[in-house]
């Protein structure tokens, strides 16, 4: 029995790599299409993150309005 060539095992793995990877940004790209990104509204777990830094920051402070600024 002969053995392969380390040349191309590692040409072919490398191409199996490449082709693995483009399959899977493909999926990606048509779920994010079918998907999108939902717009608008507050995140709440960004709002308790805001709260618990300025509770830290500054005992006893009140948030009263968050503003996102893109």
């Amino acid at each position: 029995m002969g053995s392969p060539d380390i040349v191309i095992v590692c040409v072919s793995a490398f191409i199996a790599v490449f082709l693995l990877l483009t399959v899977l940004a493909l999926v990606m790209r048509t779920l994010i299409s079918v998907f999108p990104q939902l717009t608008g509204g507050s995140d709440v777990a960004v709002l308790a993150a805001v709260s618990a830094a300025v509770a830290a920051a500054y005992p006893g402070a009140r948030i009263t309005n968050i503003e996102e600024q893109r």
